[in-house]
C-alpha cells in the first residue's frame, strides 16, 4: 500500500518548517527526510531561501479573516505550485498520484506537497482547521487535526497555560472588594 504523502503529514510539516526554520540547506533536506519525503535532487541554498519566501506566503492562509479568503489565497499557491493530477511509480514503489512536475526543484516539490496537503486539509475537515495559537504570549500557527474541530492553542503547555491565566485573575478578582 502506497500512503497518501498530500494531506495531513504535508500542514505537518509545513508547521515544523515554520516553528523551527531549518538553517542549511542539509538541515531541510534531513527535516523531509524525517518527514519521509522522498527527496528525488540534491537540498540547495536556493531551495532554503525559496520553501522560506513560499512559507511566508502560505502563514498568509493560515492568518485569512475569512473561509473565503483563505480559499482565494490557497487557490493562488495551487496555481502557482500545482499540476494535473498524474500517475507514477517513478520511485518503484507503487503506482500513485501525484499533483507536480516531474524533476522539482526540492523547493518546488515541498510548495506542491504542502500546497495541496493545505487543500486536501481544509477541505476534508473544514475551512476553519488552521489558526494561530489563543495564547496571548504565542501566535504560533497550527492546524487543527482533532476529532472536535475546535481547537485555539498550538499545544497542550500553551493551552494549560493559558487556562492558569484565566483562573489566577478570576481568583484576583473574587479577592477583591
Amino acid at each position: 500500500m502506497h500512503l497518501n504523502p498530500y494531506g495531513e503529514d504535508a500542514v505537518r510539516l509545513a508547521l515544523s518548517l515554520v516553528a523551527d526554520p531549518p538553517s542549511s540547506a542539509s538541515a531541510l533536506a534531513a527535516r523531509c527526510v524525517s518527514a519521509e519525503v522522498a527527496i528525488e535532487r540534491p537540498a540547495t541554498a536556493s531551495d532554503l531561501s525559496a520553501i522560506s519566501a513560499y512559507l511566508d506566503d502560505w502563514l498568509a492562509v493560515v492568518d485569512a479573516p475569512s473561509a473565503g479568503a483563505r480559499a482565494e489565497r490557497l487557490n493562488a499557491l495551487l496555481c502557482d505550485t500545482a499540476a494535473y493530477p498524474r500517475l507514477t511509480d517513478h520511485a518503484g514503489s507503487g503506482w500513485h498520484i501525484h499533483y507536480r512536475e516531474p524533476d522539482q526543484s526540492l523547493s518546488s516539490l515541498l510548495a506542491t506537497l504542502i500546497s495541496v496537503g493545505t487543500a486536501l486539509h481544509l477541505s476534508g475537515r473544514g475551512m476553519h482547521r488552521l489558526g494561530r495559537c489563543a495564547a496571548a504570549d504565542c501566535g504560533q500557527p497550527f492546524a487543527d487535526f482533532s476529532r472536535t474541530g475546535i481547537q485555539k492553542y498550538c499545544s497542550h503547555a500553551c493551552g494549560n497555560r493559558d487556562a492558569v491565566r484565566r483562573h489566577r485573575a478570576r481568583a484576583e478578582t473574587v479577592k477583591m472588594p
